[in-house]
């Protein structure tokens, strides 16, 4: 008889301790340090016992896959704005699609920023059709760049809508705060 088994203290186990389990079914058994209490197994491991379990938990997974909405992502990555170039290429765009844009100015070395940012992300998903959602690294772009979003403070988040920014929120405080201040701000002006 030949047995193909990916763990070999498993098939140790179901090949040599039935004949002890047979003798005492209730007794646990201890051989090498470990317990190898055998119940009734239908090959290699798989448990008569799990099976209520399992299709418990499959109608479980069953009914939460079906409340849950695959079609809308769970977080939308900000896309890196680069230059002032870039910035002017991506406001006409919006302009033309007539969609306003959020802007995340942070920093790398910046800790609340670093932590606001997948918020943000998750945010941007809840308005994927409406609004897209941009970052600007301020020490990795020209200061042309920086001066011209008149950033003073990071985090700050700016609405920019026809090309011209209509509002913004300064995140030094709590990033729930700050998320709940940006979707505000997006409520009001989209």
């Amino acid at each position: 008889m030949s047995i193909i088994s990916s763990n070999s203290h498993l098939l140790h186990r179901e090949l040599n301790h039935k004949d002890q389990q047979k003798l005492q079914p209730h007794q646990p058994n201890w051989a090498n340090g470990c317990c190898s209490n055998l119940i009734k197994t239908y090959g290699f491991g798989f448990d008569s016992r799990k099976t209520y379990h399992l299709k418990k938990s499959l109608k479980r997974d069953c009914k939460v896959e079906a409340l849950w909405d695959f079609s809308r992502p769970a977080f939308v990555e900000m896309e890196p704005i680069t230059d002032t170039d870039h910035l002017d290429l991506i406001l006409e765009k919006a302009k033309q699609a007539s969609q306003p844009i959020i802007i995340d100015w942070m920093a790398a070395w910046c800790r609340k920023c670093i932590y606001l940012k997948p918020k943000l992300e998750k945010l941007g998903a809840e308005y994927d059709t409406k609004l897209k959602i941009y970052c600007v690294d301020v020490n990795n772009v020209p200061q042309a760049l920086v001066k011209r979003g008149n950033i003073s403070k990071m985090p700050t988040i700016q609405l920019w809508k026809d090309g011209e920014m209509k509002a913004e929120v300064i995140g030094g405080h709590k990033a729930w705060l700050v998320i709940e201040e940006v979707r505000e701000m997006i409520q009001n002006n989209v």
